[in-house]
């Protein structure tokens, strides 16, 4: 395979990973990671550096249009983000001191966890999740226009201290497996804290980017980062980002889950395949 062959195959596969990555709020990473190690042959502490940076310009790519729509919850955002920033600079640094091996085995297990944590709907309707005073006095509960159903939608936040607990844990994932944390932070704030799929996943994009660049700095200091990787990497992300966050507001949020679960599942079972040999 020529270098050049190789860097636009890298590009092409971004940008895919870049459009289904902004739709469900996950930055990409948790596609590009996987379809690095297994049809590229990429070492897997590259393709997590390459990933890391990349998701930076997801997450700039599609959070503008998504804070336009006003489907991004900012204040949701900024709260959640503190613990996000903190779990990544410790990811980071575990990172060093992971094995390969082991980073499959993590990366195939939560690929599981959250296709089936996605593939369940919500058991509960908003009327009927519990009071949150934090929520009340920071005033998290707003509303946005739906356009594939026509009209607006309020919500009420719900469970603002587990949605920190989790997102201290996504951060720590993100900082190892250069995934965005979106992959936990979207189920949560989705199933738990009764916010609607579509500002989940705007929101959650909002946020990746700067968790991202918390444990950025970490993998430049180490020279994880490959330059001939991760430039195509990033700027197929952001092309498909831009795309996608101009589907989102258009597509109904079941063909949205059910193309996550779907590609999610698919790729936990080549990472565990890839984690055993």
């Amino acid at each position: 395979m020529t270098p050049l062959f190789f860097t636009l195959l890298i590009a092409l596969i971004s940008v895919s990973a870049g459009l289904l990555g902004s739709l469900v709020g996950v930055g990409g990473g948790i596609i590009v990671v996987p379809a690095l190690t297994l049809l590229m042959g990429v070492d897997i502490r590259s393709a997590i550096a390459a990933s890391i940076i990349a998701v930076i310009a997801t997450s700039s790519g599609a959070a503008s249009g998504y804070v336009r729509q006003r489907l991004t919850n900012l204040r949701l955002a900024m709260l959640l983000e503190t613990a996000t920033a903190a779990g990544a600079l410790c990811g980071a640094f575990l990172a060093a001191l992971v094995s390969g091996h082991w980073l499959y085995l993590l990366f195939g297990l939560v690929l599981i966890y959250t296709a089936w944590s996605m593939s369940r709907t919500p058991s509960q309707a908003a009327h009927t999740l519990p009071a949150d005073p934090w929520a009340d006095r920071l005033e998290l509960h707003t509303s946005y226009f739906d356009k594939a159903l026509g009209r607006e939608i309020a919500y009420r936040v719900s469970r603002t201290k587990l949605g920190l607990a989790v997102s201290y844990v996504a951060g720590v994932l993100s900082g190892l497996l250069g995934i965005g944390g979106g992959v936990l932070k979207v189920p949560v704030m989705n199933l738990a804290m009764g916010i609607p799929l579509k500002v989940c996943t705007a929101t959650s994009n909002f946020m990746i980017g700067v968790t991202a660049a918390t444990g950025a700095a970490v993998y430049f200091a180490r020279g994880d980062v490959q330059p001939f990787i991760a430039a195509p990497v990033a700027v197929g992300l952001l092309l498909g980002a831009k795309a996608g966050s101009r589907l989102l507001g258009r597509l109904h949020s079941r063909w949205i889950r059910l193309a996550f679960v779907v590609v999610l599942l698919v790729s936990s079972v080549q990472m565990l395949a890839k984690a055993f040999r």
